[in-house]
């Protein structure tokens, strides 16, 4: 098909923002936290595009300073659950005909919207409530956000090009549907910007939602409503529920017209949510598609080629940014014993140079982790270290919980490779090492790929290109995104689509094509212009 039809405008990633002290932005973005943070916003849930309060509601605190309510936000219980899935039922008649260009127009919109008016509210929310710092709030809430709209769309007309060939007398085509019946959203809360696009994408492709985000992600959520009805997006094509995660899985899996899961968040829950799917596989209409991205144990790997200072820099910027609680943070690592010296010199003074507090302070590096259960995990997991015998907390260790659920940039020693926290997620702020001896390498890379059941992201170091190459080879399963001598994480849409596969997910590539050819249902519609009149073939005679 000819480009014109689909001129839409070229994709380009949005640039980040500096927020140097003195800029525009940082004035801006931070005047913003200060009214925001001092409001009391009231999050109710939206319905076929009506807000519903149910006065069942829960605080909204931030985690750097939990004993501050900045708002709360309404809870379902099963009738609204029901609503909301009929609702979009109700929408899907005229939403999945409308054109193409149409939704398109409507997250472009959204793309513009985000990139000026609403950026400095969205960056805010994501800073009061998921505790991101500035920078952090930047690259996600607002450039990743805006990156997901733009490129979805230039993906759309990318796949809709993609035609079969017709040979004389026919043409053939195919029409790229969306579901029949409705998608599940459920989102995590450690980026808004995931939180977006896991409902964003299935709409963008014709199919209708709903959606839950997590409790701890609701402030932001509702920015992202207030933005998509902005932009024009109807009524009833996104409904936004709250509340109890059992009832309302519950609820939208028991529904035949379930078509399609798109899911972020743990592997267990994602396991569970497989299998139920499964044992009610008989009552949907249709085969439901599943589309996860789960739990990570993200490895960085050292080779005695490995330049020290750029290894240390990865493990302090891949660990400790946002306070570990990315997909992609690395947790583990696996440094030879002749750079060791070198790599912790360097590790101890980068360390030492970080500051912990509230992201409305820009020069903190370190915020509070999501909330008591995380605190509790992490913090038992550092203790359990500090008394084993196998193991030295030789950076950190220390945590505190009375104003913000604090825990310091950890570094761990372990003597053993299967060491409790060289294998076990724990979604903050500790680096475990494993020390190995240089001619061992190559053993060591089969611990990398053996030691856990995940496979989303991980770092290889070395100036050796046949290393490289080995190492590259050697770990070809153990990650979806393999980063070579850079960190394992700052994945940027347009440029590095990002999913892992074994117990980290399906793959599917969020940020991608592939991503969005999940969410259609194919049909292929041959035309013939001159019918056949006779039945038999030149072979019969």
């Amino acid at each position: 098909m000819a480009r014109g039809f689909f001129n839409v405008p070229k994709a380009v990633n949005e640039p980040v923002k500096g927020y140097a002290p003195g800029s525009p932005e940082r004035e801006e973005l931070l005047a913003t936290y200060k009214s925001m943070f001092n409001s009391n916003i009231d999050v109710p849930m939206h319905i076929n595009g009506e807000e519903v309060r149910t006065g069942n509601t829960r605080n909204i605190t931030p985690p750097h300073d939990h004993k501050h309510v900045v708002g709360q936000y309404h809870t379902a219980d099963k009738s609204h659950v029901e609503t909301a899935i009929s609702t979009a039922l109700a929408a899907r008649e005229a939403w999945s005909s409308v054109s193409w260009m149409e939704r398109a127009s409507i997250f472009l919109k959204a793309a513009e919207l985000l990139a000026g008016p609403y950026r400095a509210k969205m960056n805010a929310a994501t800073m009061i409530a998921q505790s991101k710092n500035v920078h952090q709030a930047e690259i996600d809430a607002a450039c990743e956000m805006i990156d997901f709209f733009r490129f979805n769309v230039e993906y759309m007309t990318d796949i809709f090009k993609d035609q079969p060939a017709s040979a004389p007398g026919i043409w053939n085509r195919v029409e790229y549907r969306p579901l029949e019946g409705f998608v599940y959203a459920i989102t995590p809360f450690n980026f808004t910007s995931i939180a977006a696009n896991l409902p964003a994408a299935a709409a963008l492709m014709g199919n209708v939602v709903v959606w839950k985000p997590s409790d701890h992600q609701a402030y932001s959520a509702q920015v992202i409503v207030d933005l998509f009805k902005e932009a024009g997006l109807p009524d009833g094509v996104i409904n936004v529920v709250y509340g109890d995660p059992v009832m309302i899985t519950d609820t939208v899996l028991a529904s035949p017209d379930f078509s399609g899961l798109h899911f972020t968040g743990s592997t267990h829950v994602f396991k569970h949510l497989w299998k139920q799917i499964g044992t009610n596989i008989e009552t949907y209409k249709t085969y439901p598609r599943i589309v996860g991205e789960t739990g990570g144990k993200d490895f960085i790997w050292a080779h005695n080629s490995a330049n020290p200072l750029q290894v240390a820099t990865a493990i302090t910027r891949g660990a400790f940014e946002y306070q570990g609680q990315k997909c992609s943070a690395a947790s583990r690592a696996y440094i030879p014993a002749s750079i060791w010296a070198d790599v912790k010199k360097h590790l101890e003074a980068q360390t030492s140079e970080l500051k912990m507090g509230s992201p409305e302070d820009p020069s903190n590096f370190v915020n509070a982790v999501i909330h008591e259960g995380s605190f509790d995990k992490i913090a038992k997991y550092i203790d359990a270290a500090k008394d084993d015998a196998d193991a030295d907390v030789i950076i950190g260790g220390g945590h505190d919980k009375s104003k913000g659920y604090f825990i310091e940039p950890t570094v761990i020693i372990a003597k053993s490779p299967t060491f409790a926290t060289m294998t076990a997620e724990l979604f903050g702020p500790v680096m475990t090492i494993y020390i190995y001896e240089d001619a061992e390498w190559e053993a060591s890379l089969k611990l990398v790929d053996e030691s856990t059941e995940y496979a989303l992201t991980g770092a290889i170091f070395s100036t050796d290109r046949y290393i490289v190459e080995q190492a590259s080879k050697a770990l070809e399963n153990a990650a979806g995104n393999f980063y070579i001598n850079d960190k394992p994480t700052g994945a940027v849409v347009g440029q590095q689509p990002f999913g892992g596969a074994r117990a980290s997910g399906t793959n599917d590539k969020a940020g991608s094509a592939q991503n969005l050819l999940r969410w259609t249902s194919v049909r292929l519609i041959k035309e013939t212009f001159v019918t056949p009149q006779d039945y038999k073939y030149p072979f019969l005679g």
